[in-house]
């Protein structure tokens, strides 16, 4: 799906779901991963993630772009668009679109193993579990004293 694609699926969501016209562009954004859309106040366009697109498909797409729509059609009508106010969460409800998106299964997966790194002392062999990236000479073991190595949990050496 392209640009004009989205642009002419987002009128007519817009006009079917809301029963008023969509003036602005709406546009895929690959750098979008952690979010499935976005609505810029200043300019009133919207960004839709393609990624989104690709792992779960057009119904889901619907209701972020249903969710996003909801911004912008508030946002016009000078009332409450953020998501915290009532007016947002009563039209989201009423249109039926996503209050959050689905996470991206490459994003799930590195968040499904929360410490990527391991340090193996070279003396007794404790492990210390580690989410960031160190390094190992500016440490020693906790029990003997000894050097740590730093290993990757996926089988990786670094």
């Amino acid at each position: 799906m392209n640009n004009e694609a989205l642009q002419q699926w987002v009128e007519q969501v817009s006009v079917s779901s809301f029963g008023r016209p969509f003036l602005h562009q709406a546009t895929f954004n690959s750098r979008l991963k952690a979010t499935g859309g976005r609505y810029f106040t200043r300019s009133h366009n919207i960004e839709i993630s393609p990624h989104q697109l690709a792992a779960f498909g057009c119904e889901e797409t619907e209701k972020i772009i249903k969710h996003e729509l909801c911004h912008y059609h508030l946002h016009i009508m000078n009332r409450g668009y953020r998501h915290r106010d009532a007016d947002f969460k009563n039209l989201l409800a009423h249109v039926g679109g996503a209050r959050y998106c689905g996470t991206l299964p490459e994003r799930a997966q590195r968040k499904a193993m929360p410490f990527r790194y391991k340090l193996v002392c070279g003396k007794c062999g404790m492990e210390y579990l580690r989410k960031r990236k160190l390094d190992p000479a500016k440490y020693a073991c906790g029990k003997c004293r000894g050097k740590l190595k730093l290993k990757m949990l996926d089988n990786k050496i670094e």
